[in-house]
C-alpha cells in the first residue's frame, strides 16, 4: 500500500498532494520548488541559490523516505527559462557527481507561484540484506 511522506525540512505542499510517496521500492517526490521550508517564501537572489534550495528541498523528502540522493534514479526539470540550463548543470552536479540519474529537462512558461525551476524526483529505496 502506498505511504505518504512529509518533512518539515522541505516546505508544507501548496496544494492537494504529498511532498513524497512511497510505493512497493519506489519514492516518488512531487516537484519541489524554491520555497523555504521554514518561511514558506521563495528564495530570493540569484538562479543557482534557487537551485540548491530546490536540490536541498528533494533531498531532505528523499531523506524522509529512508534514502539518500545516491538512490535517486530519474529526475525531470523544468525550467521556465531553457537558457538557464548550464547554470543548473552546475548546481546539479555538486549534488549528483557519481552515477547521476536518468533525467529530462523540459522548457516551460509557468510554474507554481512563479517560480523558475521545479524538479520531481523518483528514487529506489528498497534495500537489500541486513
Amino acid at each position: 500500500m502506498p505511504r505518504a511522506i512529509y518533512t518539515p525540512a522541505a516546505p508544507k505542499p501548496i496544494g492537494p498532494y504529498s511532498q513524497g510517496v512511497i510505493a512497493g521500492c519506489f519514492l516518488f517526490v512531487s516537484g519541489q520548488i524554491p520555497l523555504d521550508p521554514t518561511t514558506g517564501a521563495l528564495v530570493e537572489g540569484d538562479f543557482k541559490a534557487r537551485v540548491r534550495r530546490v536540490l536541498d528541498n528533494v533531498k531532505a523528502v528523499v531523506e524522509a523516505g529512508g534514502g539518500s540522493l545516491r538512490d535517486v534514479v530519474k529526475v525531470t526539470v523544468y525550467l521556465r527559462d531553457i537558457g538557464l540550463f548550464q547554470e543548473f548543470n552546475e548546481v546539479y552536479r555538486e549534488y549528483f557527481q557519481e552515477n547521476p540519474p536518468a533525467r529530462v529537462v523540459v522548457g516551460v512558461s509557468s510554474l507554481p507561484r512563479g517560480a523558475d525551476v521545479e524538479v520531481e524526483a523518483i528514487a529506489y529505496v528498497c534495500r537489500e540484506g541486513p
